[in-house]
């Protein structure tokens, strides 16, 4: 009689198993109507599956696999077996009003995640929220209405705006009063300069003027900090695009550019300049170049061809080939690399070859020698981050001037062959003291581009808390914050202002050279079953491509 309930507790067992890395817990509600032919096994079964992570494919095959003993068929769901005394035999209606049905939480005593932190009422049932379009990745023109691209020296700029970041009060920051929230996590300014912003109007608490930082925090408050932001410049060269189609949208990728918002960088990114030069909006994201590398970038137009897209990767059917400039005379014939990766540290995405690491497998070839370095054709057959990089480092030949895996931090051998000697915590340390003390770009590299891009409306406001711990190697004249926050327009600062209480504005920065905005690696192409986009070589690929002093 109660075969359900057995063959539910060694499905779930079994499910369990395949769900301690999930974080979606399953909703008993997507099964109920499945459930309620079986209305007397029906609590024990909903009991189960609720407290197991289970997402709704795993569940979708449970129900198979008990079609498949013959017990139930989706066609048979409307057949009712014999039902104990006082239980409802009637499978098109509920149950009666005094046999209310049992709270679906997700356990005894416990709150429904989506339901706003409330508990549920005996009787009550979670109605989830719908779900939001999938519109992609896109801003309005408030958004690009913030400031204006100017051109100065080859370098495409942004001039200085003014910027709201803003965030509801964090758990850790209840009973703390805002000098103290400031002091331990908002560290990128002095607190005098918080005091003389709050002295101003610039801080404000569920939108009313702080002048008294004292003021202890509480929970849900809403605090909003008005900040004069200054971008990094990039590359002039104009972002060409390849093809649009109304499905897909490829565009050549200068270096320098970063494709989302990310760090310091808002306008300058691929995203902005799509949108504010191009009309161009409701992007979908295929796959990322890093900041330093140049090429073919795709885009999907609409959520459809995003899904087949994806599936093309999974299934391993798109092919991605690259060309590169690294060090030395690199063997004739075709290379293959296939140590594994491991993420150094995920706060910042640095990689380096380990046998604890992720499989990973590269195919190189030379294409041309000039005597000091060699042009590499590189094709990537997984998808590791800073794969190619990282495999090229591991045979001896790293980028001409990657700056990141290309660095004596890495030690004499820059770990040709996996021989580091450091620990991950001093290798992280040497990078960013190398570049600190050269006052390098190329820290933006080991803080920002190495992470997960920030996406349209996400965007960092108040810069979550990975990104606070990245930003505590910063140099103090960078602004961050933490927390996990929405963005907002701010005011557009005339062209030639200046900001009295900008540490920014009082700083002379030389503009960035060559070096520091341009890695030798190139997207070269991008093929599937039935598509090709590619580029032209860049000059550096050339053959007879000679080296001159880029500083």
């Amino acid at each position: 009689n109660y075969k359900w309930v057995t063959m539910a507790r060694v499905m779930t067992s079994s499910l369990r198993a395949q769900t301690q890395a999930m974080h979606v817990r399953a909703s008993a509600r997507s099964f109920l109507l499945f459930l309620e032919p079986q209305s007397r096994y029906r609590r024990h079964v909903v009991r189960l599956f609720s407290s197991a992570n289970i997402r709704k494919p795993l569940i979708s095959r449970f129900i198979h696999l008990w079609s498949q003993q013959g017990n139930l068929t989706m066609q048979e769901q409307d057949t009712t077996p014999e039902a104990p005394s006082g239980e409802d035999t009637n499978t098109g209606k509920r149950k009666h009003d005094d046999e209310p049905d049992p709270p679906e939480t997700g356990g005894r005593g416990k709150k429904r995640r989506g339901a706003g932190g409330k508990k549920l009422r005996p009787g009550e049932r979670y109605v989830p929220p719908p779900q939001k379009r999938n519109s992609g990745v896109s801003f309005s023109q408030e958004h690009f209405d913030e400031t204006s691209y100017f051109f100065e020296g080859g370098l495409r700029k942004v001039f200085p705006y003014y910027f709201d970041f803003k965030s509801y009060c964090k758990g850790r920051w209840i009973g703390k009063s805002l000098l103290e929230v400031f002091k331990s996590e908002f560290r990128a300014e002095s607190i005098e300069y918080y005091e003389k912003a709050a002295k101003e109007g610039r801080i404000r608490l569920n939108e009313s003027p702080v002048d008294d930082l004292s003021v202890v925090l509480r929970n849900n408050d809403h605090m909003r900090n008005t900040v004069h932001r200054h971008e990094p410049p990039v590359i002039g060269t104009p972002l060409k695009v390849l093809v649009d189609d109304g499905e897909v949208l490829v565009v050549d990728k200068p270096a320098s550019i970063p494709v989302h918002p990310c760090g310091r960088f808002r306008h300058n990114t691929v995203i902005f300049i799509l949108g504010k030069e191009h009309g161009v909006s409701e992007l979908h994201t295929v796959h990322r170049l890093d900041r330093l590398t140049s090429g073919v970038l795709l885009f999907a137009r609409t959520l459809e061809t995003s899904k087949k897209l994806d599936q093309l990767v999974r299934d391993r059917q798109l092919e991605k080939e690259y060309v590169c400039r690294v060090e030395g005379k690199f063997p004739e014939g075709e290379l293959i690399c296939e140590e594994p990766i491991l993420v150094v540290s995920f706060k910042i995405g640095l990689c380096r070859v380990d046998p604890k690491g992720k499989e990973s497998r590269t195919v190189f070839q030379r294409l041309s020698f000039n005597g000091k370095t060699s042009v590499v054709r590189c094709l990537p057959l997984t998808g590791r981050t800073h794969q190619i990089r990282v495999h090229l480092q591991y045979l001896g030949f790293p980028i001409l001037n990657d700056p990141i895996y290309g660095s004596h931090a890495w030690g004499p051998h820059r770990a040709k062959g996996g021989l580091v000697g450091k620990s991950d915590e001093e290798l992280l340390q040497a990078l960013v003291e190398e570049h600190r003390s050269q006052e390098s770009l190329h820290l933006l590299d080991i803080i920002d581009d190495c992470g997960a891009a920030k996406e349209a409306e996400k965007t960092n406001a108040f810069p979550t808390q990975t990104e606070e711990e990245n930003s505590s190697q910063v140099p103090p004249e960078e602004h961050r914050s933490t927390g996990s926050t929405e963005t907002e327009s701010g005011q557009k600062s005339p062209p030639g202002s200046r900001d009295h209480l900008c540490s920014e504005c009082r700083l002379v920065r030389p503009d960035p050279t060559e070096k520091e905005l341009v890695m030798y690696l190139h997207a070269l192409r991008y093929k599937g079953p039935d598509f090709e986009y590619s580029t032209q070589l860049p000059d550096w690929a050339e053959a007879d491509w000679e080296e001159t002093d880029l500083s």
